[in-house]
């Protein structure tokens, strides 16, 4: 037979009560009746309804994650950082996918009143001004994962280091005696510039140097030289931090850096001396501009 509340209560000598306020963790109890209402739920296997707990701490033990496009190499590593950390912690997930500047709007403008998550991370869009100043009167707690910007008006953000990533590439163009390089804005950006120079019959290295964005795995399969970001660490803090404050609301706003990385592969090398350049920017930043720019009426 499944044990009750009231079981443990009985078992504990307390009332139902204590028990709930040491379920969800409430200051109001003194250490031994603590240890004796823990021992009792230990010795009967009991196991806290979470639609009740829910009820009781107004929570719903859920993190929302706003993300564009999420089907793509950057941000499914993001994820997967992020729901490796919330299954740990015991948090369900909610994916918000954001594929038009209405969705972005609709639900940086409703969530917060909602209330169907307990916090949310907002991943490659940063939120104008005004928006950040709604979800900080909402008090619902949001983390900023790979935001172009710090919005001081946030409690916590994290962005990964861009000048990084640019500095390894001028760093890595220099070395090369100005070589003919293209600097696409991802890895899979880069893959189809690989396959119009093999379709040209334009050598790559020898002619042409690629070089990619992000360091998923297919750049390492096509020992392609990339800026790699550490992508799956990026969702590991942001969710650990969001759920920190979460807990503890007391924060003060944080930005987070993260370093890239530049490896190279065999895509780039040395070229003719008669040579161009391309920047790109990254696809975190070309998205991010895009959907925090007003549609035109």
């Amino acid at each position: 037979m499944v044990a009750t509340i009231h079981d443990v209560a009985l078992e504990a000598g307390v009332g139902i009560g204590t028990v709930s306020r040491v379920i969800n963790n409430s200051p109001r109890v003194k250490h031994a009746t603590r240890e004796r209402v823990l021992a009792a739920i230990d010795k009967l296997h009991y196991k806290p309804d979470p639609i009740a707990r829910s009820m009781v701490s107004k929570r719903t033990n859920s993190l929302g994650v706003i993300v564009p496009f999420f089907t793509q190499p950057f941000f499914t590593e993001v994820l997967r950082g992020v729901e490796a950390v919330s299954a740990r912690l015991g948090r369900e997930l909610v994916l918000y996918n954001v594929e038009t500047d209405a969705q972005r709007d609709h639900y940086f403008s409703e969530l917060p009143m909602l209330r169907k998550v307990d916090g949310l991370l907002i991943v490659s869009l940063t939120p104008d001004h005004s928006v950040s100043c709604r979800l900080k009167d909402s008090g619902l707690p949001v983390v900023l994962i790979a935001n172009l910007l710090f919005e001081p008006e946030l409690m916590l953000t994290s962005e990964w280091s861009r000048m990084g990533g640019k500095q390894a590439a001028l760093q890595l163009l220099s070395q090369q005696k100005r070589p003919t390089a293209i600097f696409a804005a991802s890895d899979m950006q880069a893959v189809g510039v690989l396959e119009a120079a093999k379709n040209l019959g334009i050598p790559v290295p020898e002619q042409l140097s690629v070089m990619g964005f992000d360091g998923i795995e297919v750049s390492e399969l096509l020992e392609l030289s990339t800026i790699q970001q550490p992508m799956q660490e990026m969702g590991e803090v942001a969710a650990a931090a969001l759920v920190e404050l979460i807990d503890n609301s007391a924060q003060t706003p944080e930005l987070i850096r993260f370093d890239t990385k530049l490896v190279e592969r065999r895509t780039t090398g040395p070229a003719p001396s008669n040579t161009w350049t391309t920047h790109a920017q990254t696809p975190q930043e070309m998205e991010a501009s895009r959907l925090s720019t007003p549609s035109s009426p």
